[in-house]
């Protein structure tokens, strides 16, 4: 009889912080579930083919930030089955499976779990061609991190998908996954999202005005985008607001703002990497961000009301798409609308109402254990049958 699985596997990627932070918080809601199980994180590529990082992940980030427009291209065609889906598809998991199948399958096998979990399409699709091959027999568990399925994220070989809304859902079985195996559980953020904020305390804790509208500015790892620009503007504007900006690791920025923040005359909070975010949203009024998938569902989480400055092609642009048709987005091209679409909400409070309630209504601040709250259930479903 072999041993007894206690532990579950979690497979990410660290392209972008998001995929990773999904894991992240999967773990926490794991643990929260059960102290005693053990949860491990795997930078898959990171750690089963640094080369094959090194070209896949590093051609990806140097497209976003020299040519987004070809990116996008890419995307958009191969979402619409042109590229990487069928039999190109096949073959880039093939070439995937060939580099990190090997020592991924030996990771596994020696903590031997019941379940293994891709918040990233690529181990996914390395995953997948193991488990055809019948050299994996374990609960296998898809989820998508994004408010768009691409056909990059679709096998038949997974027990259980996993996704952000009820819309999502429907355009997975659209691919052919059986519907007994999709949930929408929503995109997995930090359980603290869940708890409560006191919104007069938290902006005291930064020396900032409880009465006055707080915009949040957060810019995601990379520092793309106008958010300098952003700040500079709002940080001038002639209708009273103060600004939280969380820049992250990126400690240029952070500098670069820090030296412009005295000469403005709205009051500028300047932050770097936070482990409070979930406070800082709950008590701000308005969020500018990117349309990376777990900041959206963050912002949702929190009833914030989202405005999204230039998004990429790609994902972020799908994201976009789709929060602005739910009401609780705005998608603004460049500084400019930027400002202009503020300051249309702040002369008019009941639009920023509107888009909060609608973002409430979309948003899981219990995501990650509504996920592992599923995932019980399937592996009971599936060792039960094994």
């Amino acid at each position: 009889m072999g041993k007894k699985r206690r532990s579950i596997v979690i497979l990410s990627v660290s392209a972008g912080a998001g995929h990773m932070r999904a894991a992240a918080a999967l773990r926490s809601a794991f643990r929260e579930d059960n102290p005693e199980r053990e949860v491990i994180i795997l930078d898959t590529f990171k750690y089963a083919c640094p080369l094959l990082e090194k070209l896949v992940l590093g051609t990806y980030m140097e497209m976003l930030r020299i040519t987004p427009a070809v990116y996008g291209y890419i995307y958009s065609r191969s979402e619409k089955g042109q590229l990487l889906s069928g039999y190109a598809k096949h073959e880039f998991n093939k070439i995937l499976s060939k580099f990190s199948a090997a020592r991924l399958l030996n990771f596994i096998g020696r903590h031997n779990p019941e379940t293994v979990v891709c918040t990233h399409p690529f181990p996914l699709g390395v995953l997948s061609s193991i488990r055809r091959e019948g050299k994996l027999d374990c609960l296998t568990v898809g989820v998508v991190t994004d408010f768009i399925i691409h056909p990059y994220w679709v096998f038949p070989e997974v027990d259980l998908y996993l996704v952000g809304a009820e819309r999502l859902a429907g355009d997975l079985i659209e691919f052919g996954i059986p519907a007994a195996r999709v949930h929408a559980a929503g995109i997995p953020i930090d359980p603290s999202f869940a708890a409560p904020a006191d919104p007069k305390k938290v902006l005291a804790d930064y020396n900032l005005d409880p009465g006055q509208v707080t915009i949040l500015v957060m810019g995601g790892g990379l520092g793309l985008g106008p958010l300098a620009e952003s700040v500079e503007t709002l940080g001038r504007l002639d209708r009273r607001c103060q600004l939280i900006v969380v820049t992250g690791s990126n400690t240029q920025l952070r500098k670069k703002l820090e030296r412009m923040v005295p000469g403005l005359p709205n009051r500028v909070c300047v932050l770097g990497y936070v482990d409070n975010v979930h406070r800082i949203m709950l008590a701000s009024s308005i969020m500018i961000s990117k349309a990376g998938g777990l900041s959206c569902a963050e912002a949702m989480a929190a009833g914030l009301p989202l405005f999204i400055v230039d998004p990429l092609p790609g994902q972020e642009e799908r994201n976009s798409q789709f929060l602005t048709s739910t009401g609780a987005a705005v998608a603004v091209a460049g500084v400019h609308e930027l400002v202009e679409k503020i300051v249309q909400c702040l002369e008019h409070p009941a639009m920023l109402r509107e888009m909060s309630a609608a973002a409430s209504r979309i948003g899981r601040p219990d995501a990650a254990r509504d996920s592992v709250r599923i995932i019980k259930k399937f592996q009971e479903d599936y060792h039960a049958g094994h």
